[in-house]
């Protein structure tokens, strides 16, 4: 990714987001844009107007923690957003490259024996290992049965986005599509600022904004977030309506891929249309067909 456009466009897209009442200042009448200006970003962080200019131009590096965090705190940066503005100025001092991660691809990564183990002993709901660029790496039964459909495509190359924005089956596999589309592109936009020399990232990010306008669109937003715990819902070609929380966990011994495991509240239909797929996961004879998508 081009650094200083990096910089430029997310500070732009934050500072536009911030109204003069949510700063705490007085609105005026001459706007011609609803955000802050430039100048009262620069007040706020006790900057000189032509330094944070410069920063917003892309320029990051050599920035100081201490002016970093004064602008997070003006634009009211939320805890992802001050991590990547802190991933785009180390990329742009070049402080980054003993902290990122190290390069991998789904053709040369598969999952040692004892982390597939830990998947496997997971039998009550779906588990799986993705890396940033939302690649499915390595899973347990129970989540090869619940995303079926990303498989069952094998354009989809077993990644989540491509999935969600390249196959139509997934209009219907996720109730909560927009929602759900919001998240991916977070996620791929926070591991662009991670690890921004991520070739297949860069590629994966090329096909989706030429292939998609609903991912074009959202790229655009400069949305990230941190994908660490929530709820999502999904409609299963065979059991129905699942509604899942999951935990996201990063893996120490593996830096950059993320452990997430789905439950289902007990007692739930959910919990009860979990079994029934585990169960028929269990047997040799393959899911029942696609009932459209």
């Amino acid at each position: 990714m081009d650094n200083q456009a990096e910089v430029r466009e997310f500070l732009t897209s934050r500072r536009a987001k911030i109204t003069p009442e949510q700063a705490g200042l007085p609105s005026g009448s001459r706007r011609r844009v609803p955000g802050l200006r430039r100048s009262e970003v620069a007040a706020l962080a006790d900057v000189s107007v032509e330094y944070y200019a410069k920063l917003e131009r892309g320029n990051l590096a050599g920035a100081s923690p201490a002016v970093l965090e004064a602008v997070a705190r003006a634009l009211q940066l939320d805890d992802a957003e001050r991590a990547h503005l802190l991933h785009l100025a180390q990329a742009a001092d070049g402080s980054d490259a003993l902290t990122r991660p190290r390069r991998r691809t789904t053709r040369t990564w598969t999952a040692h024996r004892s982390l597939q183990w830990v998947l496997d002993a997971v039998t009550a709901g779906p588990a799986f290992v993705r890396n940033g660029r939302m690649d499915l790496l390595a899973t347990n039964r129970l989540a090869r049965a619940v995303y079926d459909d990303v498989y069952a495509t094998a354009g989809n190359q077993a990644n989540l986005a491509r999935f969600q924005f390249l196959d139509p089956t997934s209009r219907r596999f996720y109730p909560d599509w927009d929602q759900a589309a919001d998240i991916a592109v977070a996620i791929l936009r926070t591991e662009a600022g991670r690890n921004p020399h991520d070739k297949d990232l860069h590629d994966l990010v090329g096909e989706l904004s030429t292939r998609s306008d609903d991912f074009r669109t959202r790229w655009g937003a400069h949305n990230v977030r941190h994908h660490g715990t929530g709820t999502k819902r999904f409609r299963h070609h065979t059991v129905g309506d699942l509604a899942l929380a999951y935990e996201g966990l990063e893996m120490a011994a593996e830096p950059g891929l993320t452990l997430t495991i789905y439950t289902a509240e007990p007692g739930s239909p959910s919990e009860q249309a979990l079994r029934l797929l585990a169960s028929w996961a269990a047997t040799p004879q393959p899911l029942t067909p696609h009932s459209g998508g």
